[in-house]
């Protein structure tokens, strides 16, 4: 039953969209054709032809969100992630739209009714999907539209996954029982009891959990599965150690998962960040140089020495580079050694001003313009301190996997300077294996607005 309701309730969700994004172009007109511009020529702009074109271009865009897997993906898929698709999809089917019309000159088009009619699909398709998960999250959580689900094991593992599923109501997943070798709470019985389990009607889903030891058995288990035609997922017994965006590669018969796959390596994504990276940083050391001079003439008069602070960092695929700051203490030996805290006696007044408004960071800037660093990334550490975190902080050296950034979201979260550096490295993981445009944005957002000042004290 409820697979038909499902594709029942597939086909009229895409149906549903390809009226919005046609509704979205006949509003789009209207509005500024006859509201904006006081014309009565609408109807000449819903001429067949234009409308025609309209239901062309929807069906090119439920393609485009079909081949990027926004029709398949199950109910485990997050919000975030259904709009960040939407986003992409309808940007890149208007930029191709208007480039066809203005190459064949197809339609006599306003720019203006293309510019609302982008915003307007975006928007109501967005608007349905959040509509749709607050709908079908209060329907699950009463009980209906459930996925019946067979756990396969009885371990750790198989109690951590129930636990999960059914905590989130939204998903709707409701484990019917476990079945292993353990007499468990809900035990439906032993491995050999499977295939005749999965005969039930009822069951809709399979999802494979088991222990080390037990996985002699994962090839009689999936067959059961295909056998009584039963959709399975298999949690690995690894299951921790896995990153959020895992790959899966083929060499010849041998399927390979590269456990520490990132966004960042596909030269798409990789382009956009740097020349956001190089837009940024360029236009920042144009429109702060006023700022960026006063605070060189700051320190040069709060004690004797160089203006900019140089020291060697370890950063991208663990290449040193020098990183530049404003220079806020005295000169000493410890520079390459020490981590600064916050009542660091080095510290001039002027200096501790610049550390506690991030000031002093500013210089780097021209770290990101090179290409050594990027505006958001994991923070980049001294070869000292490089050498010893490696050897006593589990993942510490997959920080250098992406560019080291002015700020991070360790550092937004309140991790940085002389704080935990677990929690940290835990943070720059998460970013790593999480990594967005939105996210970069997120983060300089919370940095510009409350993040640049910090807990350090203020020499007097």
């Amino acid at each position: 039953m409820i697979r038909r309701n499902q594709t029942f309730l597939n086909h009229l969700n895409v149906l549903l969209d390809m009226l919005l994004v046609i509704g979205a172009f006949m509003l789009a007109s209207w509005f500024w054709i006859d509201v904006m511009g006081g014309s009565d020529a609408n109807m000449a702009a819903l001429s067949l032809r234009t409308l025609a074109l309209s239901c062309v271009y929807a069906l090119g865009l439920l393609f485009l969100l079909s081949l990027m897997g926004f029709y398949s993906t199950t109910r485990t898929r997050r919000l975030t992630w259904k709009v960040r698709t939407l986003f992409i999809a309808t940007t890149l089917g208007v930029l191709l739209a208007s480039t066809l019309l203005f190459l064949f000159r197809l339609i006599d088009f306003s720019r203006g009714v293309l510019l609302l009619f982008y915003g307007l699909t975006l928007g109501l398709l967005t608007g349905k999907y959040v509509l749709m998960r607050l709908v079908f999250g209060r329907v699950r959580a009463r009980g209906y539209n459930l996925k019946h689900v067979i756990v396969v094991g009885t371990g750790a593992l198989a109690r951590q996954y129930a636990q999960d599923a059914e905590g989130d109501k939204s998903l709707g997943v409701r484990v019917r029982g476990f079945v292993g070798s353990a007499d468990t709470d809900r035990w439906l019985g032993g491995f050999e009891a499977l295939d005749r389990l999965l005969e039930e009607p009822g069951i809709n889903e399979a999802v494979i959990a088991l222990e080390p030891e037990e996985y002699g058995r994962i090839r009689d288990i999936i067959a059961a599965c295909e056998k009584n035609g039963v959709k399975y997922y298999v949690i690995p017994f690894y299951n921790d150690i896995i990153p959020a965006n895992p790959v899966f590669e083929t060499v010849g018969r041998s399927k390979l998962i590269n456990m520490r796959a990132n966004r960042l390596e596909n030269v798409g994504w990789a382009l956009l960040k740097r020349g956001f990276d190089l837009l940024v940083s360029g236009l920042g050391l144009i429109v702060l140089s006023p700022l960026l001079a006063a605070i060189a003439i700051g320190v040069r008069l709060s004690s004797p020495g160089p203006v900019l602070f140089r020291q060697e960092r370890v950063g991208y695929e663990r290449r040193r580079f020098w990183m530049l700051k404003f220079r806020s203490m005295k000169e000493n030996k410890e520079e390459t050694t020490a981590w600064s805290t916050n009542t660091d006696d080095r510290r001039t007044p002027f200096g501790s001003l610049l550390r506690k408004t991030s000031l002093d960071e500013l210089p780097q800037l021209w770290n990101v313009f090179k290409g050594d660093m990027s505006l958001v990334g994991p923070r980049p550490e001294l070869p000292h301190f490089v050498e010893q975190f490696r050897e006593t902080i589990p993942l510490y050296m997959v920080k250098h996997q992406v560019k080291p950034g002015i700020t991070g979201w360790a550092q937004v979260n309140g991790l940085r300077g002389d704080t935990d550096i677990e929690e940290r490295i835990r943070c720059d993981i998460w970013y790593i294996d999480n990594w967005s445009p939105g996210l970069d944005i997120k983060i300089l957002l919370r940095t510009f607005f409350g993040g640049m000042i910090n807990k350090e004290t203020i020499v007097h």
